[in-house]
């Protein structure tokens, strides 16, 4: 079993060509994320404690395809602060860049300085965690340095949800901050997820699926695949309950020996 998908379609790929030639061909396909956007809004109220509180907490139906999350880290939990960069859109990397420094270096440097240094990150952060159902999925396949992805059907996934911008600047307001993200997004316009899905699905067959409805690999019936690899479809929220549910069930069906 296994909650992620990384070490589990690379170590499949590797076995189709190998010990493993039965595998399905979808292996590797029909990857999906929740189409997130992960926001971090640090505040300048040092009275404001953030940190406490259960991990994820409520969860708002912004419309009919997009949840919001907040998320809190705890406190002392410092180290994203080093990858985090200005929140900016647009469409390359010249014009958010430019964009990231004249809203923060340029015209609110003491602000930008405040969020640089603030005392304890976590306790002043709040994560706001966008996902959504709009379905679109990735292929990996085995490169020279590891695995590569390609778009694999559907409209490939953004790091730019205008919804996700404009109401994380709303809360900003709320909470006396200032938005930022992961430099990844703002620099090089690459989207950042913590749910990535699939890569050996469920299916009728296997020409559809890697897996049967009882997590068996088609080819090899003694074998079973568990863990967000599984999943087919995009579920909007953390997947985290719907891989336990499911794994429990497979192994309620193994008789005990």
């Amino acid at each position: 079993m296994q909650g992620g998908i990384l070490g589990t379609v690379k170590l499949l790929l590797k076995l189709k060509r190998t010990s493993l030639p039965l595998l399905s061909d979808l292996v590797g396909r029909q990857i999906r994320t929740n189409s997130e956007s992960l926001i971090g809004v640090t505040t300048f109220n040092k009275e404001k404690v953030l940190s406490d509180g259960i991990a994820i907490g409520s969860i708002l139906h912004t419309d009919n395809d997009t949840h919001l999350g907040v998320v809190r880290y705890g406190a002392g939990s410092g180290f994203w602060r080093l990858l985090m960069f200005p929140l900016a859109h647009g469409s390359n990397a010249f014009i958010r860049v430019t964009k990231a420094i004249w809203d923060s270096v340029i015209t609110k440097p003491i602000q930008y300085l405040r969020v640089a240094f603030v005392s304890d990150w976590a306790k002043r952060t709040q994560i706001l965690l966008f996902m959504q159902t709009l379905d679109g999925t990735l292929r990996f396949s085995r490169g020279l340095f590891g695995l590569s992805s390609s778009v694999d059907k559907g409209r490939p996934t953004t790091a730019f949800i205008p919804i996700a911008k404009e109401l994380s600047e709303k809360y900003a307001e709320k909470l006396n901050g200032k938005p930022v993200v992961l430099l990844t997004e703002t620099i090089l316009g690459i989207p950042t997820t913590t749910h990535i899905l699939g890569g050996a699905v469920m299916g009728e067959n296997k020409s559809n699926g890697v897996i049967d409805s009882d997590n068996h690999v088609f080819g090899y019936d003694n074998m079973l695949i568990c863990g967000g690899s599984m999943i087919s479809a995009n579920p909007g929220v953390n997947p985290s309950l719907t891989m336990t549910a499911l794994t429990e069930q497979v192994i309620s069906k193994i008789p005990t020996k």
